[in-house]
């Protein structure tokens, strides 16, 4: 039994759990609505272009998260002024601003003397490196998503299903996407404090795609989700102690690799 217990009797390396714990508990909030809403290809390219805002931030020696944050919000709303245009579609727009947002990240970064260093922490961060002060902003961002969740889960689930009727109910659906995709930006900010920009994407969703294909109610869709990702967490510590590997991507494939499980066995019993 020591033998899997001892990675965690390492300081770094608990708090890394616990920041894997917690990240996981708000993706799993936000990323069941984003699968739910068709939103992946959004989800995904948000987490690059966040890639301008933490750049910025880095050589201006600012916050790193709040440069993130900033950079998601300027995506989601570019993405959100251009979805109703007739000339092109929704996912066109969103590859745009994809592309467009990290090649002008990897210009800014290119311009700072650690290009290399600099660019490798920005795609897949350093989850071993988590401090008390990360810590407390993911609990905190945690707490703030719980609660709006909770405020918004009839609109949420309204706009998912059936706009029109939402609409019809007064639940005004307008401000219900305003505030999804706000909920959107902030766990993409915080995930890229633990994993990075790149596996962001992967935190967020992998979890909550395993989930349904266990549960269908969504409050048990979300507590699978958590449950997973918090596996996951374990799992990829683990064996990044023992096998040498990258701790963020090794979390982040562990949660890949229980979605096609998962999928592998519920085929096979269909």
């Amino acid at each position: 039994m020591s033998f899997l217990a001892e990675p965690f009797t390492v300081s770094f390396v608990l708090r890394a759990l616990l920041g894997g714990v917690l990240l996981s508990a708000v993706c799993a909030l936000v990323g069941v609505w984003v699968i739910a809403r068709g939103m992946t290809f959004l989800g995904e390219a948000m987490s690059h272009g966040m890639l301008p805002g933490v750049a910025v931030a880095s050589i201006l020696g600012g916050n790193l998260v709040a440069g993130a944050a900033v950079s998601a919000l300027a995506m989601a709303a570019g993405v959100n002024a251009l979805r109703d245009s007739r000339e092109f579609g929704r996912d066109t727009s969103i590859g745009l601003l994809f592309v467009g947002m990290l090649s002008v990240g990897v210009i800014v970064v290119s311009h700072s003397r650690s290009f290399a260093t600099d660019l490798t922490a920005f795609l897949f961060g350093d989850v071993l490196a988590i401090g008390r002060d990360d810590l407390l902003l993911l609990a905190g961002a945690g707490a703030v998503v719980a609660a709006v969740s909770a405020l918004f889960h009839r609109p949420f689930l309204a706009l998912t299903f059936d706009p029109r009727k939402a609409r019809t109910l007064g639940l005004r659906p307008g401000l219900a996407n305003a505030v999804m995709m706000i909920l959107l930006t902030v766990t993409m900010a915080v995930a890229f404090s633990v994993v990075g920009t790149l596996l962001a994407f992967g935190m967020l969703i992998a979890p909550s795609a395993a989930a349904m294909l266990v549960a269908r109610r969504l409050s048990a869709v979300m507590l699978t989700s958590f449950v997973i990702g918090s596996a996951a967490t374990v799992a990829g510590l683990w064996i990044s102690w023992y096998a040498a590997t990258a701790a963020g991507a090794t979390i982040a494939a562990v949660t890949v690799l229980i979605f096609f499980v998962l999928l592998a066995v519920r085929k096979g019993t269909s």
